[in-house]
């Protein structure tokens, strides 16, 4: 008796599927909640090749190998949604919304690759237990090492996929470090801007400005106020922007210089 986990990955979820694992008399039972891809597989090649398996043995080998076949395709689909990701990732520019996206994807990434791992390292604790047992044949012992092997080259890759997935990450939160980074900048830019301009409202607002332009008409003399405000807000814009040009221009330069 078996307790097994075989993986089903959906486009809709990803998950572990407890197998329960009789052999008895040489004929394979399997107690099991759901359908699984593995078991279909499995049907279908009895169907297609009649005889190519001898007893239940024979058949439980071949579902651990089909189950670690599937878990190698499930890995594919791992590198290539990465790829996809790392494409977006490391472009010159991300927008917050997309930066939500990515790491949506690479949280769906992790957990399948996490599954994965975890799957076959059930699969590789059952396999062990049969070649200790001796309950196999000298083939089925060597088809049981065959699949170990296999399990291992597979563990190669997650690891590798663990690491390539901390790595996006990492860079995805630095984008949205950058963006924040982004709009602080705007909002000190602004408030620079309207320093002065708040200034001049105040000392407008107060009882001395009337006083100061006693015998000229209301009209005009907030009229010119306005006007000494928007030149005032004006000429700290393009004063900012001026020195943030030459700032970059100069960094260039340096780049240059040091390239």
């Amino acid at each position: 008796h078996l307790h097994s986990d075989f993986l089903l990955d959906t486009k809709e979820e990803s998950r572990n599927v407890p197998v329960a694992l009789i052999l008895q008399n040489d004929v394979l039972f399997t107690i099991r909640t759901e359908e699984l891809p593995v078991f279909r597989l499995q049907r279908a090649r009895a169907r297609t090749r009649p005889g190519y398996v001898t007893d239940g043995k024979d058949v439980l080998l071949d579902l651990y190998a089909a189950d670690v076949e599937y878990s190698a395709n499930a890995l594919e689909d791992v590198y290539a949604e990465l790829e996809r990701v790392g494409r977006q990732v490391l472009r010159s520019h991300i927008t917050d919304q997309e930066a939500t996206e990515i790491l949506a994807a690479i949280s769906e990434a992790e957990d399948l690759n996490g599954r994965t791992r975890r799957n076959v390292l059930d699969t590789r604790r059952a396999l062990s237990f049969l070649l200790r047992g001796r309950f196999l044949s000298d083939s089925q012992l060597a088809e049981g090492r065959e699949i170990l092997r296999d399990i291992e080259s597979l563990d190669g890759h997650t690891a590798f996929l663990f690491n390539k997935i901390n790595f996006l990450m990492d860079a995805t939160d630095s984008a949205i470090n950058i963006n924040q980074n982004k709009d602080i900048k705007r909002l000190t830019v602004l408030s620079v801007i309207f320093m002065p301009i708040n200034v001049l409202a105040g000392m407008g607002g107060m009882s001395e400005f009337s006083m100061m332009t006693e015998g000229i008409p209301w009209q005009l003399a907030y009229s010119a106020f306005v006007v000494g405000m928007v030149v005032v807000g004006s000429s700290m814009y393009f004063g900012v922007k001026y020195f943030e040009k030459r700032r970059i221009q100069s960094n260039r330069a340096a780049h240059r210089r040091t390239a």
